[in-house]
């Protein structure tokens, strides 16, 4: 016995002696929302990989792209917008895998204002998330024609905290949801889907990739630092496929992973399933046709568009061909 434990300690020491730090910025708090990168660290997919993953939640006041121009993550999930935006700015950021093949986001109106159809979003206040959040809804409302100033026959913005509280207390006509989160948030304060007219950004054609993993461009460069994150992304898509097969696990993995204690069973377990919904079909590989839609989207912005050109190096396939080939 004390041979073997000899013997396992030994390997244990030689395995983190030799295992690569990765730390992964999340783009919000502890949720099912990136159970698959917590499920890879909890079934120890990094650590078959020779990786010691450090997973750092988000947060209101924390935005992934000043984290990684700080030197604070090696890796972000981020949605394209904001790193399409920020790449623009100077931050050369580069989609490396996109474990979400769709979009969650969506507007959830209150029937009782008369809204029926996106038409009906003049002169109606609207909840919009800021913190590169926005970057979606304002592309959609210059297609729309709707100016988002609060003038006549536009639309006038709510700068929205992370909560539903602007829909319950009608302070706005809608506010932004996810299809995993805040959209059952209202449900659960007792406002019936009947009540409700949703939006989903999805079906409207105005989707933009969501949660996609980014690294510095500079850094691409370095053939360990590529060796390091075709490792980190075979895990964490290992984890991904492993929660969208085994959901009320996954959630139960989160929920340990929790240190707030904010997160109850109930909404993380039906989170998880909403998620699997948007990863279903998803490698981890980028379809580049909807990042070129993505880019199509926030051209489109009129005369406030979100970036304005479109970029070049903002995406490489380089990690997921080794990823997914071996």
């Amino acid at each position: 016995m004390k041979k073997l434990l000899t013997g396992a300690f030994l390997a244990a020491m030689a395995t983190g002696a030799s295992a690569e730090d990765v730390k992964l910025q999340l783009k919000w708090v502890t949720q099912a929302q990136f159970a698959g990168y917590y499920v890879a660290q909890a079934k120890g997919f990094y650590e078959e990989e020779g990786l010691n993953v450090t997973i750092l939640p988000g947060g209101p006041d924390i935005a992934p792209t000043q984290v990684i121009a700080g030197g604070g993550a090696d890796v972000v999930i981020d949605w394209m917008p904001s790193a399409l935006a920020a790449r623009e700015k100077g931050l050369a950021l580069v989609n490396i895998a996109q474990p979400f093949a769709s979009s969650g986001m969506m507007l959830t109106c209150l029937a009782d204002t008369g809204i029926k159809e996106p038409k009906d979003f003049a002169d109606k206040t609207l909840g919009v998330w800021f913190f590169g959040n926005e970057y979606p809804f304002l592309s959609w409302m210059s297609q729309l024609g709707l100016a988002t100033d609060g003038s006549a026959g536009g639309v006038t913005v709510l700068k929205q905290g992370f909560n539903v509280d602007p829909l319950l207390q009608k302070q706005a006509a809608c506010i932004s949801t996810m299809t995993y989160n805040e959209y059952w948030q209202v449900i659960d304060a007792g406002i019936t889907p009947e009540q409700l007219v949703t939006f989903k950004y999805q079906d409207m054609g105005v989707a933009t990739l969501e949660d996609g993993l980014y690294v510095m461009e500079d850094k691409l460069a370095d053939p360990a630092f590529q060796e390091t994150m075709v490792k980190f992304v075979r895990a964490s898509m290992k984890g991904w496929k492993y929660a969208e097969a085994n959901t009320d696990e996954a959630a139960m993995i989160v929920l340990e992973n929790d240190q707030t204690g904010a997160q109850t069973e109930q909404h993380q377990k039906r989170m998880m399933s909403e998620v699997a919904k948007l990863t279903a079909g998803s490698n981890g590989a980028l379809d580049v046709a909807a990042a070129e839609k993505t880019v199509a989207t926030l051209l489109a912005g009129g005369s406030d568009p979100v970036i304005t050109k479109a970029p070049e190096g903002a995406w490489t396939s380089m990690i997921t061909d080794k990823a997914l080939a071996e």
